[in-house]
């Protein structure tokens, strides 16, 4: 999961740098694999300057030339060959000195060098946006605007943003943290500050015209669905500051009704879906599942057969037109022609979607989300959001009132907790007062106490805190693992009744001595395929299958060393690596005797 540092600001104070931020996240269990500088143009337009053409005049020897003196600020002149059909005496224009290394649009970035073009001499390049990556333009150069001062950054000029991209390594409990506003739950407990979230209390409705129907078949499947009609929103291009926070983390943007679902998503965690309000047969949605074997073509344009578990958005002819909290359809999409839409905002049982995701091999960052769980109670509050920024940036009206089916509110955890088990568990004394301070910055309320423990009430976000064990991680956690003194005298008497078995040193002179006789060592996935476990014949109790498998080739956990070495053969052999000398070792199977 990919996390903005400058998105990160927009609703946390931040002053630490991106390694002690990173830091800070790795100590909390969002662990930082890496900090990657990001920039919203290729190449960061870096030693690009503003240039003035003084003079303009034709080439003597070339007919499409021109040879061009240009000021590049205070008393520093230039003759640069340009061959550019739109350049003239006057111009404020962007220039490449020589040394300058530019990104082009789709070519391998060069070095600019003085030459000599047709007999004459030329110090720079003037630049199209093509040539330094700012469009697809090559057929004339950039004219910037009559205020542009020469000498200064064309980086400044406009006003290009960069940015530290955290790949965080996301483990599955942490479906709180799915988002920049979830990461940044962790950083206000550490860091002591209060998250400012987007203001949505001028959300209002503007007319209710649209006559959009919401029924919810399944209620298992979907405890809380919420919706509602915008009418007359304009489908075009994102404007530049939502395409580079998506570019930030690695999405291509799309046009700006998806942009804002895809921004809200990274920025609360909530998952939205826009409908085309046009395509809605009967002006109706209903949330419930078809028939065993009835096809339903996805966005990507392929026919797929749900199953009776596939929980669908269907229109009021039945018609599917999203496979719930997974994938959309291709009928019922957003394009440049849509007009009125339908934004939905709902809560997926975790269950229904992990099952349907895996079935039929799908993985979005919807599905990403609701099969770790989302926050039931978000899903208004997403919804005005991404409503408010349609109308600002795709205009339009919002064109009914929020429709808001949640008959059964999911409860918030109710926990008990006893000081000694903290202590235990934690091996320290943490004063209680630091305890209720750190439970409060998790928005874990803390319901009553007394001398013995204290219970707590944990909200639905936190699907991962539902046990004492849990409520004490928690409290580590954030109080950090580091702050965990060592003890001073360690005593290893004990050990030394027992025999010790060194293991590691034998697999070692095993692996030297084949090694030494020109064997290759290989290293395959704990994980294979089911199947394998049965011609093994291995009684049933001794088997372990993955629930959630990746794949049905990554199934269940290995039992021997043959089937995987004879994938190796098979493998090489079918490439023409005839003289194969392999071996394998496997630490438990060699202590357990296999």
């Amino acid at each position: 999961m990919k996390i903005s540092l400058n998105w990160l600001k927009e609703y946390l104070p931040i002053d630490e740098s991106p390694k002690e931020i990173g830091d800070i996240l790795t100590m909390t269990g969002l662990e930082v694999e890496t900090i990657e500088s990001f920039e919203s143009i290729k190449g960061g337009l870096e030693g690009l300057i503003v240039g003035e053409v003084l003079t303009c005049v034709k080439h003597p020897n070339a007919d499409k030339l021109k040879i061009a003196n240009v000021n590049l600020g205070g008393s520093d002149r230039v003759q640069i060959i340009c061959g550019a059909p739109n350049i003239d005496a006057g111009q404020k224009v962007i220039v490449a000195p020589v040394g300058t290394r530019v990104h082009p649009t789709i070519t391998e970035p060069f070095k600019i060098n003085k030459a000599r073009i047709r007999g004459e001499f030329s110090e720079g390049m003037i630049c199209s946006e093509a040539e330094i990556s700012l469009g697809n333009d090559h057929n004339g150069i950039i004219v910037l605007d009559a205020s542009a001062v020469p000498g200064t950054s064309v980086k400044n000029y406009y006003e290009l943003e960069t940015d530290q991209i955290f790949e965080i390594g996301l483990t599955p409990n942490r479906n709180d943290a799915t988002s920049h506003i979830g990461t940044a739950r962790d950083l206000k407990a550490i860091l002591k500050r209060e998250i400012t979230w987007p203001e949505v209390t001028n959300f209002s409705v503007d007319n209710t015209e649209g006559k959009i129907l919401v029924e919810v078949k399944d209620l298992i499947g979907c405890p809380r669905y919420s919706g509602i009609n915008i009418k007359n929103v304009k489908v075009d291009e994102s404007p530049q500051w939502l395409k580079n926070k998506l570019m930030a983390i690695g999405l291509n943007p799309v046009n700006n009704v998806v942009d804002i679902t895809n921004f809200v998503l990274h920025e609360t965690g909530q998952p939205l879906h826009a409908f085309d309000a046009a395509k809605i047969k009967g002006n109706k949605i209903l949330v419930q599942t078809l028939k065993k074997g009835t096809i339903f073509k996805t966005l990507d344009e392929v026919d797929r057969k749900l199953d009776t578990n596939d929980l669908m958005i269907c229109d009021g002819e039945d018609n599917g037109m999203c496979i719930a909290g997974v994938y959309g359809g291709v009928d019922s999409g957003i394009s440049t022609d849509s007009n009125d839409l339908f934004l939905e905002s709902a809560y997926f049982s975790p269950d229904y979607v992990r099952k349907t995701a895996q079935a039929h091999g799908l993985k979005t960052d919807a599905s990403f989300r609701f099969e770790r769980g989302t926050d039931p109670n978000l899903t208004v509050y997403a919804l005005k959001r991404a409503a408010l920024l349609i109308k600002e940036i795709a205009g339009g009206e919002i064109a009914s009132e929020i429709i808001d089916i949640y008959p059964t509110p999911v409860e918030n955890f109710k926990i008990d907790i006893l000081f000694n088990h903290v202590d235990r568990l934690i091996g320290k004394s943490i004063p209680k007062e630091r305890i209720f301070e750190i439970l409060k910055l998790l928005d874990i309320e803390v319901l009553q106490q007394n001398t013995e423990g204290f219970s707590v009430s944990v909200p639905p976000y936190r699907a991962d805190v539902t046990r004492e064990a849990d409520i004490i991680e928690e409290i580590l956690r954030i109080y950090g693992f580091n702050n965990i003194e060592l003890p001073e005298n360690v005593g290893a008497s004990s050990l030394a009744e027992f025999p010790q078995i060194d293991t590691d040193k034998f697999r070692l002179k095993v692996s030297n001595y084949l090694v030494s006789i020109d064997f290759y060592e290989v290293w395959n996935n704990s994980l294979t395929k089911p199947e394998y476990l049965s011609i093994l014949g291995n009684d049933s109790s001794s088997k372990v299958e993955i629930l959630n498998k990746l794949s049905e080739d990554l199934g269940a956990m290995r039992q021997s060393l043959l089937f995987s070495g004879l994938e190796n053969i098979s493998y090489n052999t079918n490439r023409k690596q005839e003289d194969l000398k392999l071996f394998e070792k496997d630490k438990l199977l060699i202590d357990g005797g296999h």
